[in-house]
């Protein structure tokens, strides 16, 4: 029977993160991803407060929205896909600690290949683009 809810090993969760989010972004992709969740882990605020809680916060990362069709993926992904496997050597360094920033202190992103850009990706926010994501740091505490 496939796996429905998410896992709650914080390794897990932030690998099936970066995988689900960007898995055809490449290395860098997945890791700017789990750069967004570190730094949002360095300012906790709404968005959680450990790395479940962050990348698991309703509506923040979008393969675990329940009607994402990335959802059922990322539960069933395994060791076997050489992308998963990736996605956890880059959540392995968040969790330790040793995941460097690629993102200038980015704490959201959006995929470029949308029709409109969201209303809180000001110009003053923007950090930089990672393959078709825009990374911005819009969080509770300013530009900073």
């Amino acid at each position: 029977m496939p796996q429905t809810s998410p896992p709650t090993d914080p390794l897990q969760v932030a690998a099936r993160t970066a995988w689900g989010e960007a898995r055809g972004e490449g290395t860098a992709g997945m890791q700017a991803v789990l750069c967004v969740g570190m730094n949002r882990l360095a300012r906790p605020a709404w968005w959680g407060r450990d790395i479940c809680g962050v990348f698991l916060c309703p509506w923040q990362f979008s393969c675990w929205n329940v009607d994402d069709p990335n959802r059922e993926k990322l539960l069933a992904a395994t060791e076997a896909d050489p992308q998963f496997q990736t996605a956890l050597a880059l959540a392995q360094r968040l969790v330790s600690g040793s995941l460097k920033d690629i993102t200038s202190g980015a704490d959201s992103y959006y995929d470029t290949r949308l029709p409109h850009a969201p209303a809180w990706a000001a110009s003053r926010f923007y950090r930089c683009t990672i393959g078709h994501h825009a990374f911005y740091r819009v969080g509770p505490f300013g530009e900073g």
